[in-house]
């Protein structure tokens, strides 16, 4: 199903086996997706693992699409490509060679069994919003308002992975 251009916001994280080539990998195949146009990536920032304290600190980032696929249709490319780079679901909040999380579509709500857009980590988790506000950083999510004032206003310990950084993706 062919929809009018959107822009679309998609978190990458890894922490197993190379994760940067992970990641460099998985924006290859995103920029390869039927009818989308890969317009940035944020570069690689580093961060404390989300979930159980005994597995690798993550690799993250945030890729802008621009795409006439439909939302769901973009989720199922996501999930295609973790398949295809071997991503094995062990255990919740788990390690992972790769996670493609769609952060935005367009200026659109999608709240199915399958996908929730915006995302809802997306205010309280700096491994999201650092990068994502660095391709973007006056942008707006649908139903919430703008990022900065979203993050300032959440701004936690809970919120903190020690995101930084990490370079430029080549």
């Amino acid at each position: 199903v062919l929809v009018p251009m959107q822009l679309a916001y998609i978190g990458l994280g890894s922490n197993l086996e190379q994760p940067r080539e992970q990641i460099k990998r998985a924006l290859q195949s995103l920029g390869e997706l039927p009818e989308t146009k890969l317009l940035d990536d944020s570069g690689f920032y580093e961060s404390k693992p989300m979930g159980p304290s005994d597995q690798p600190d993550y690799v993250n980032a945030v890729a802008e699409l621009e795409t006439a696929l439909d939302a769901e249709t973009l989720f199922r490319h996501c999930q295609s490509i973790e398949q295809q780079q071997g991503r094995i679901r062990q255990r919740h909040w788990g390690e992972r060679t790769i996670d493609l999380d769609v952060l935005l579509y367009g200026q659109e709500q999608i709240d199915t069994t399958d996908l929730t857009v915006p995302h809802p980590g997306i205010g309280q988790r700096d491994f999201v919003y650092l990068p994502l506000l660095k391709i973007s950083p006056d942008i707006v999510i649908p139903g919430k308002g703008a990022l900065k004032e979203i993050v300032q206003s959440c701004a936690s310990d809970e919120t903190d992975y020690a995101c930084t950084f990490a370079g430029n993706i080549k």
